[in-house]
């Protein structure tokens, strides 16, 4: 059964979570927000921190970039029910698998059934 982001418990995207995300992430490896200036403002990664504002994908992309961080963590950390490491690998297994399913070959477009398909049969 497929659930969407907005009714899955797992996909609670919020305002705060990146904000929370994106902080914890820089004091973890130690940088301060003026380190940031060649990607953004001071003043914006601290909107960002306080969840005034949001960032494109390109600008999640810059910020990891200065953390020395794949984007994915930022998002995963963002995504997470919490700061356990038992939840974090349920998030990732859970991703993982929807890669997969992604990823996976699927039949010949003429050997599939379509909706149309199986009403006129």
């Amino acid at each position: 059964m497929r659930q969407s982001g907005a009714l899955n418990p797992d996909m609670k995207p919020s305002t705060s979570n990146f904000a929370k995300a994106l902080r914890r992430a820089r004091e973890a490896r130690g940088i301060p927000q003026e380190e940031f200036d060649t990607v953004s403002s001071r003043t914006y990664v601290s909107a960002l921190e306080r969840g005034i504002k949001q960032p494109t994908v390109s600008k999640v992309d810059a910020l990891a970039g200065v953390l020395g961080f794949h984007p994915l963590t930022l998002f995963a950390l963002s995504y997470a029910n919490s700061s356990s490491a038992a939840d974090m690998r349920r998030l990732l297994d859970r991703v993982h698998q929807e890669v997969e399913e992604v990823l996976r070959p699927r039949p010949a477009a003429s050997s599939r059934v379509t909706r149309s398909d199986a009403r006129n049969r």
